[in-house]
């Protein structure tokens, strides 16, 4: 708040003195819910709970002693009590809820019809204890005062129904039926009766049904108050559907026909709309003879009756149509079109000449009624093609699918754009005919009539261009020449509103476009658009979207120079751009380009460029990058891309090296350590077949020397000793398949036998070392003469065997029979060969495998 003026610059006159009152006022306003919200300590005392009670003994204090809000808190924690002890909460805890709800309020009483279906639908407890413990309970409160709550425990007891047994529900429910549904009781208890007795025809046979039940419903359905006679005829539906096609033609039918009749607009309405979804019912005479005369009744009275039963009539047109076809005259098919075709601009002749303004009420929400009239006509226009047949579209239907297009109101427009695709397809070859429709509600000013329309946009064009046929044409929409320009002005419609999922979707759809339209047009029209788009948009989702579209008109883009311009602009504008939010857009198009082209266009031309964003100054361009790695990875094909893998090792090891962000580096920490594992799992793989190869040539050998097969004893031993080599096999070290050799028989096994002693002692000097080591890439490579490639890039990997790490970890596992003889090969910069003369007289060579054996011998 500003300080008070000085005194001596007060203003004191009457406005001046009434503007600090208003603003008191104010402050006692703003503080009131303040203090009203505070509780005092003696409120606070009533609401403590001892912290030391169980569930069940708290809910029995809080039901018991408690405030309102505690005891509706668990009677909705009562499911769960009943999860958790269902005896318990039974026994104790139940009959303190049927107390609550006596005298509950309308919150703990919804709470309570909620809980009891929810444990019903838990299964907590058998159906003959549910009976017994909560059934008496809902029937108590379905006549409740207040209509939501009895509604509520009514739609619990409905739930119950479908799961009683028939005895149950014949004593407990059916009987006591037969007084509720009489006049003497209130209109609550008939209308409750009238959905009861739905619910519970398809629980009893038809002689129970026809003794017990119907008589009932034929004192409901003549019940003196129409709100019951109107709930009993929408229940007749249900009521048909379980006691059979015989007993609804001499009950139901009659009953229907006499409340169509009936005085109750709302009983009328519920007569049509029971009569329209039981049609499938009745046979043909009954069509013809009984519902046709009063369906074509009810229509030529509606026009005079209230109008929310023209709103029904229709909605329900197109089902009545279906159903009634094929039983019509040429007669009645045309005036029931006539009829169709009025309802589609009705309200639409009407003209006055007053203002929005002064439009009377009454008049405004007649309006209204005729807008739904109309959008109800649109829904059902797929329905009236078939109805006229889409050969005679044109001449029957053509001008009213125009108006219903053209309509001034949005819900219409926006109807028929959801129906476009169905007429699309229903009109197959005639497709044509709707061509400037399709361009009229492409460029309609509501985007809801747009969104709705791009969502079959894809289906609707590819028919367009087929012209309904399976085979495409070769002069694609070339009697469509505006609709390119419609494209544009909708996606820059989409673009200036602030709908960005709309805007999104019409670029996702707009990838069909390569199917529909030259690539020349679209390289004109479409490309630089998603450029600008990517450049300059700022909503995320819609910049990937027309990357996406992007790559897609450049997949099949027939020319080359076109093809280059293309890649060009994106690695110079996006790649290479001044902004990293371009490059991040980048990224983005480099993983939409992985998934739509070949991994060979990949490397030619987006490889390089990718990478080279490791030296990114910005991290977030770096982090994304890093997280693509496994993907730019897999593009490369091996021994094809091999420059490629090496300046991908390059970039890696320079960011372990060199990256200082923790995310940056955890990232590339996380796909080496990954991509190592897969290659060090393939070379072991390797390893064991050429190993078995070798094992199945000695195992030859020794055949022909021998003359004998190898004794099963034989073959398990060295079948072992394959099984232990190939787990300690050496991972950096190759091993090829002996061939054919000139020297004598045993001299060939003598040397296959110390290859295999080699192999064990190169075992003990494999390469297990973690990737965490690879962080010490710089020191080593200057101490160790470390010239290894990444690990997880390549089947190359190999380490210097003069890391100290190296040393450690393999110290106590040197057999006996490594010696300073053993002929080693180089494996890198830094290990000894006994056969260079520039390392035979190194002076570390002897002291090294003196220390490796002191390690083992002193653990």
């Amino acid at each position: 708040m500003h300080p008070p003026p000085p005194a001596a610059a007060m203003d004191f006159s009457q406005n001046s003195l009434f503007g600090y009152v208003e603003d008191l006022q104010e402050l006692t306003i703003i503080e009131r819910p303040v203090r009203r919200s505070l509780k005092t300590p003696e409120e606070i005392e009533r609401l403590t709970v001892d912290e030391d009670l169980s569930d069940i003994e708290r809910a029995v204090y809080l039901l018991s002693a408690g405030q309102d809000i505690q005891g509706t808190s668990v009677i909705a924690n009562l499911p769960f009590l009943m999860r958790q002890n269902p005896t318990e909460t039974l026994r104790r805890v139940l009959p303190k809820v049927r107390e609550a709800l006596h005298v509950a309020g309308v919150e703990m009483q919804l709470t309570a019809a909620v809980s009891f279906l929810t444990i019903l639908q838990d299964e907590s407890v058998s159906i003959h204890a549910y009976t017994h413990s909560f059934l008496q309970v809902i029937l108590l409160h379905l006549e409740h005062r207040d209509t939501g709550v009895s509604n509520a425990w009514l739609e619990t007891l409905l739930s119950v129904i479908e799961v009683l047994p028939k005895e149950t529900l014949r004593h407990e429910i059916l009987n006591p039926l037969v007084s509720k549904a009489q006049l003497s009781q209130t209109v609550q208890s008939r209308l409750v009766s009238c959905k009861i007795l739905g619910k519970l025809t398809n629980k009893f046979d038809a002689h129970t049904i026809k003794r017990e039940i119907l008589p009932l419903v034929k004192s409901l359905c003549q019940d003196v108050e129409y709100e019951v006679r109107s709930c009993m005829c929408r229940q007749l539906e249900n009521i048909a559907q379980g006691i059979g096609t015989e007993l609804t033609k001499s009950v139901v039918l009659p009953e229907l026909i006499e409340l169509s009749r009936d005085e109750g607009s709302s009983v009328r309405l519920a007569a049509f709309e029971t009569l329209v979804n039981l049609l499938d019912i009745f046979d043909t005479d009954d069509r013809s003879q009984t519902i046709l005369p009063l369906v074509k009744s009810f229509c030529e009275k509606s026009f005079k009756a209230d109008e929310s039963i023209l709103i029904s009539l229709s909605f329900h047109l197109g089902k009545l149509c279906h159903g009634l076809y094929g039983i019509f005259t040429p007669d009645q098919h045309l005036r029931f079109l006539e009829f169709y075709k009025k309802l589609c601009t009705l309200g639409l002749q009407q003209e006055n000449g007053h203002s929005e303004n002064q439009i009377p009420p009454q008049i405004l929400e007649q309006e209204k009624k005729y807008i739904s009239v109309r959008k109800n006509c649109a829904y059902n226009f797929p329905a009236m093609i078939v109805f006229v047949d889409p050969k005679n579209f044109h001449l029957e239907l053509y001008s009213t699918f125009f108006c219903l297009c053209h309509d001034p109101e949005v819900p219409v427009r926006y109807t028929i754009a959801i129906c476009f695709y169905e007429v699309s397809k229903l009109l197959n070859s005639g497709v044509y005919l709707i061509h400037k429709e399709l361009i009229t509600l492409l460029q309609d000013e509501s985007l809801e009539v747009l969104d709705a329309l791009i969502d079959h946009l894809p289906e609707i064009l590819e028919l367009m261009s087929t012209g309904g046929e399976s085979s495409v044409q070769e002069n694609k929409l070339s009697s469509l020449p505006d609709l390119i320009p419609a494209l544009t002005t909708a996606e820059q419609r989409a673009a200036a509103s602030l709908k960005w999922r709309t805007h999104e979707k019409l670029l996702q759809k707009y990838a069909c476009l390569p199917h529909v339209i030259s690539s020349d047009q679209i390289y004109y029209r479409f490309l630089q658009r998603m450029f600008t788009i990517m450049m300059t948009n700022n909503v995320l989702p819609v910049q990937k979207a027309a990357s996406r579209t992007l790559c897609i008109f450049l997949r099949y883009n027939r020319k080359q120079e076109q093809r280059h311009e293309v890649i060009q602009k994106l690695i110079e504008q996006l790649g290479q751009g001044k902004s990293y939010w371009n490059r991040l857009r980048f990224l983005d198009t480099c993983e939409f380009i992985i998934e739509i082209f070949s991994k060979s266009f990949f490397c030619k031309y987006f490889f390089l460029p990718a990478i080279e964003l490791t030296h990114d100054p910005v991290a977030n361009v770096r982090m994304k990058l890093c997280y693509l790695l496994p993907k730019v990875k897999s593009t490369l094909k091996i021994p094809a891309d091999k420059h490629l893998l090496q300046q991908l090792e390059m970039c890696v090891r320079k960011l372990l090296c060199q990256e200082k962000d923790k995310d940056v580096l955890a990232i590339v920490k996380r796909f080496q350590k990954k991509f190592y594992e897969k290659d060090l799992l393939d070379q072991e793989k390797e390893r064991e077949e050429l190993l078995l190869l070798e094992m199945e040539q000695l195992e030859k050998e020794k055949q022909q020397n021998d003359g004998r097969p190898m004794s099963d004893k034989m073959f398990e031993k060295k079948r072992r000793d394959t099984k232990t080599t190939t787990q300690s096999l050496p991972k950096n070290i190759p091993i090829s398949v002996p061939g054919p050799s000139s020297v004598t028989p045993s001299t060939s096994k003598e040397i296959k036998k110390s290859k295999l002693i080699r192999s064990q002692s190169f075992n003990n000097q494999a390469f297990h070392a973690k990737y965490g080591n690879l962080e010490k890439c710089a020191s080593k490579s200057s101490t160790t003469g470390y010239t290894a490639s990444v690990s997880g890039l390549g089947k190359t990997s190999v380490l210097s065997l003069t890391d100290d790490s190296f040393r450690t970890r393999n110290a106590s596992s040197v057999p006996p029979s490594f010696s300073p003889n053993t002929t080693l090969p180089s494996t890198s910069r830094g290990t000894g060969n006994s056969l260079d003369p520039k390392s035979s007289g190194s002076k570390d060579t002897q002291p090294r495998k003196a220390t490796l054996k002191s390690r083992k011998s002193n653990p």
